[in-house]
């Protein structure tokens, strides 16, 4: 199901009053949205609409797939320099795979202060497109002054029938994120894989799923049917969901963003 925006809205009355009190919680805004290039439902590559929607929800993270930069089927734009002077947020290219005279992939878009920020290439079958998954470390003010330093991970899966692409890079992504299993971590994307699917289960030993208890559905967008856009976290006793969300866009993209409001949790 989706959740109503006023029930966003009252989250957000009750958890962003009283600024700078040392115990106010520590809330981080998320989007994840498949783009399609900019091509909505009804075939225009319309990037300001797209970023319109970015800024309709003010998001501290967002990830962004099928990016196109400097490709002929988009016009030849750097859509992520596009969507920075769109949004005001910084953006990170991952260029997954030449194409059309330029490169496709992901995206990452903040208004954190970043300490490192690097790609890795997930493997891949012969005959599937190769996918990247974006790695930044970022600073998440707490406090007057005071930060701590999360990850934030960004990605796009196989989109095939099989699903051995999907759970090799899972596996991947597992291995780098428990390389430092102690800091708090953020994963987004779509994963092209449905709640039970093996990829899901596979990041299941690692992640928790943002609403994996709530039916929400993001693709296709003019009438959702399948649940295969994230937001995953771990470690689990460090974030609580506060809300989750299926924005109501039927026509920008082919998918609908999914958002999620976490709290970051003293550590134990």
């Amino acid at each position: 199901m989706m959740l109503k925006r006023g029930f966003f809205a009252l989250f957000c009355v009750l958890f962003f009053v009283s600024p700078g009190m040392a115990d106010d919680p520590v809330l981080l805004r998320i989007l994840s949205y498949n783009t399609h290039h900019g091509a909505g439902m009804d075939g225009q590559i319309d990037l300001p609409r797209i970023a319109s929607v970015i800024r309709s929800v003010t998001p501290d993270l967002v990830a962004l797939q099928e990016i196109d930069v400097k490709t002929n089927r988009s016009g030849q734009v750097d859509q992520g320099a596009r969507y920075t002077e769109l949004t005001g947020l910084k953006h990170f290219f991952a260029p997954a795979i030449d194409f059309e005279g330029g490169f496709y992939g992901i995206l990452s878009l903040t208004r954190l202060k970043i300490q490192k920020e690097q790609y890795h290439a997930m493997p891949f079958s012969p005959g599937h497109e190769r996918r990247m998954v974006i790695e930044q470390h970022v600073d998440l003010p707490q406090g007057k002054d005071h930060t701590t330093m999360i990850r934030f991970f960004a990605t796009h899966l196989d989109h095939t029938a099989d699903y051995t692409d999907r759970v090799a890079a899972a596996k991947v992504i597992n291995e780098i994120a428990l390389k430092d299993p102690n800091t708090p971590s953020l994963l987004a994307g779509d994963l092209n894989a449905q709640p039970g699917s093996p990829a899901m289960v596979e990041f299941g030993k690692v992640w928790k799923a943002a609403g994996e208890e709530i039916e929400y559905f993001s693709f296709p967008a003019d009438k959702p049917r399948v649940k295969i856009d994230y937001v995953l976290y771990r470690p689990a006793d460090r974030w609580r969901v506060v809300s989750v969300e299926v924005l109501d866009e039927p026509v920008a993209s082919d998918h609908r963003p999914v958002f999620v409001i976490l709290e970051l949790l003293p550590e134990k």
